[in-house]
């Protein structure tokens, strides 16, 4: 469970980047509250992860799919550039997670 815990982690940290893009195009209190409450729950899960999943691994984790996950939406959603090279080393970031899970 506290995997599961940690990937719903993950996609606050996904979905917070994503709300502050937004937020920073147009700056409303609505905007704000919720990229203030979608970072609050990925902490949250996070915190529940860490009570199984040692703290150097859960954030490891955390913070690498966080970055994958973030780099996914910026092309996806906001037009960022994407090539070759940045597809290696986002599959390199997702790689160092799975391991981290494998070996960890």
């Amino acid at each position: 469970m506290a995997w599961l815990y940690l990937i719903i982690a993950s996609f606050g940290e996904i979905f917070g980047v994503y709300f502050i893009n937004l937020f920073l195009q147009k700056k409303t209190l609505p905007r704000l509250i919720l990229l203030a409450a979608v970072f609050s729950g990925g902490f949250f899960f996070l915190s529940l992860a860490m009570r199984v999943i040692p703290m150097g691994t859960a954030y490891a984790v955390w913070t690498g799919l966080g970055a994958a996950g973030a780099v996914t939406v910026g092309i996806l959603f906001f037009n960022e550039p994407t090539g070759w090279k940045r597809m290696l080393f986002l599959m390199l970031i997702i790689g160092g997670a799975v391991g981290l899970k494998l070996f960890g």
